[in-house]
């Protein structure tokens, strides 16, 4: 999950730049001021709590504040991930975070602190009361906050400055020049924050069908290794050239030439949540080798999805196939069918129990319609993000 932190002291400019962040990376947004208050006016049992605590002068305790941070993140589960505006404003609220996130088999990708000098903060918000119509914009409250920023809310720079991702950026400037600072820490964070599928399954299983669907309905990247090299083949491509005789045999390509192919699909698209693969790997060696592609980006495979088929049903498939336009040349006879199956059982086949040991295994039945297979293996989407994705390293 893409889950960030934006930090500053009141004035900062923190409001205008999250609504630029939550629309550009399609984020939940969470504001513990604001949840506060919809809690209150929708009168929830946590509502009605918090404001006999308000009513009374007091603060809504941090037990209050993790149930409604907590309510919001379970109902927004599968969202890419989390903006968080106003928390943590304590070193407490801190380590409350991580164990919220860590219950989420996730962490904290980034925390952005806007810096900007005092008096122009100052001087932000006594222009903000002219208009803002706000009762704490007057000279003697914001000093009162900005004391209580120094005070409490510094010291959580430290906290997140020893665990390695503290990124202060400079908020002075017009708000598109912010943004810009911005959007290059996280970009630059998330290459360590992707979340990688892998498709596996006999021939005819479905997995060019689904993959395509599953990466469109989960900010994926779709990489099909054999959609590349047919590109290649059909572009006269020196990678095409040495690939097409591999294709018409419906024989597995030199490792080679897959590795350039998904080399350059991930630098094409290094800002994308992650990637899902069709194709590859599709024996040991090359399990090895894209656990090292990842590897390069400090990520991994962060879930396998087995589509499960009987033998009869994939013949049936194919066959049916190559009386289409889709019919691949591998599909033009028994034999070749035949030969993709034996080559599945022997090379394939051991790549499965190779991510079944790293559990990040999951099995759908590939039999049915296209909607009632995409369900099944939606769901295994869902319980993978929520039970098995990468936090940080």
């Amino acid at each position: 999950m893409l889950n960030i932190a934006l930090f500053g002291p009141p004035g900062a400019g923190k409001g205008t730049q999250s609504k630029l962040l939550l629309e550009k990376y399609n984020l939940t947004y969470i504001s513990t001021g604001d949840i506060l208050r919809d809690e209150i006016a929708k009168q929830t049992p946590l509502g009605k709590e918090a404001k006999e605590i308000i009513d009374k002068g007091g603060l809504v305790p941090d037990e209050i504040i993790v149930q409604i941070i907590e309510k919001k993140v379970i109902m927004n589960l599968d969202s890419r991930g989390i903006l968080f505006d106003g928390f943590p404003r304590t070193v407490v609220q801190a380590y409350i975070l991580e164990g919220l996130l860590l219950k989420l088999n996730s962490s904290l990708t980034c925390m952005l602190s806007l810096e900007v000098p005092t008096d122009q903060l100052i001087d932000r918000m006594l222009e903000r009361s002219k208009t803002s119509g706000r009762a704490d914009d007057n000279l003697e409250v914001i000093n009162v906050r900005l004391q209580e920023y120094e005070n409490k809310t510094k010291p959580v720079m430290d906290f997140y400055k020893k665990k390695g991702n503290f990124y202060p950026i400079n908020g002075v400037g017009n708000v598109e020049e912010i943004f810009s600072q911005l959007c290059d820490t996280i970009d630059n964070t998330i290459r360590h924050d992707y979340f990688n599928v892998v498709l596996l399954g006999k021939p005819g299983s479905g997995k060019g069908t689904q993959g395509e669907i599953l990466a469109k309905n989960n900010n994926l990247v779709y990489i099909s290794t054999g959609k590349l090299m047919r590109r290649e083949i059909a572009a006269g491509t020196e990678l095409g050239l040495a690939a097409k005789p591999y294709l018409e045999r419906g024989e597995i390509a030199p490792d080679e030439i897959a590795i350039k192919l998904i080399e350059r699909q991930i630098e094409l698209n290094k800002s994308a949540a992650g990637f899902i693969f069709k194709g590859f790997p599709r024996t040991i060696v090359q399990a090895y080798i894209l656990d090292g592609l990842l590897r390069r980006s400090n990520s991994k495979v962060s879930l396998m999805l087995n589509l499960r088929l009987s033998t009869l049903d994939a013949m049936k498939r194919l066959n049916d196939r190559s009386k289409t336009e889709r019919a691949r040349v591998y599909d033009s006879s028994t034999e070749m069918i035949l030969n993709r199956l034996e080559e599945y059982e022997k090379k394939t086949k051991p790549v499965i129990e190779y991510y079944k040991k790293q559990s990040v295994f999951f099995d759908a039945d590939a039999a049915g319609t296209k909607e009632e297979v995409n369900e099944r293996l939606q769901d295994a989407i869902k319980r993978g993000i929520r039970e098995i994705r990468v936090s940080k390293s």
